[in-house]
């Protein structure tokens, strides 16, 4: 007789099996626009938090600070970001688009949305909101155990 599986293992691996599977996805789909993975994360987040400071967008990716200093520096020069002193914090900078990122973003979204609906497309409005609320209650959990 075969043991049970723990769902709470396998849960964990599935939800990080389908985040890698699903970036990948859509590196592939955003190759044409010359971005890497790293590109496009630090733009979608700033599309969604405009005028976050480097420290708070460095937080919510994930990455060290130099790293994305690298990153920013990049996207800097080719015209798509721009830093501004941080009105509450003088050694601080804001970030924002530039008018030159716009349609980029534009784009993106357009691919990411064509995305979602392929992958989403034989999954039930139930089945989605499950889903969404199982992940708000483990996002807040680990907002809780990690002190944000």
């Amino acid at each position: 007789m075969q043991a049970e599986p723990d769902m709470m293992q396998v849960f964990a691996q599935s939800v990080g099996a389908v985040a890698r599977q699903w970036r990948r996805q859509l590196d592939m789909r955003f190759r044409h626009l010359d971005l890497t993975q790293a590109r496009w994360s630090v733009l979608f987040e700033l599309s969604r938090h405009e005028e976050a400071t480097q420290i708070e967008l460095a937080r919510t990716l994930g990455i060290e600070g130099a790293t994305l200093v690298r990153l920013l520096d990049g996207l800097e020069k080719a015209g798509l970001v721009e830093r501004r002193p941080c009105h509450r914090d003088r050694r601080a900078k804001t970030l924002r688009l530039t008018g030159q990122a716009t349609p980029l973003i534009q784009e993106m979204k357009r691919i990411a949305a064509d995305s979602r609906v392929a992958l989403l497309a034989d999954v039930s409005e139930e089945d989605l909101r499950i889903a969404n609320r199982v992940l708000s209650q483990v996002a807040a959990r680990l907002e809780t155990m990690n002190g944000e």
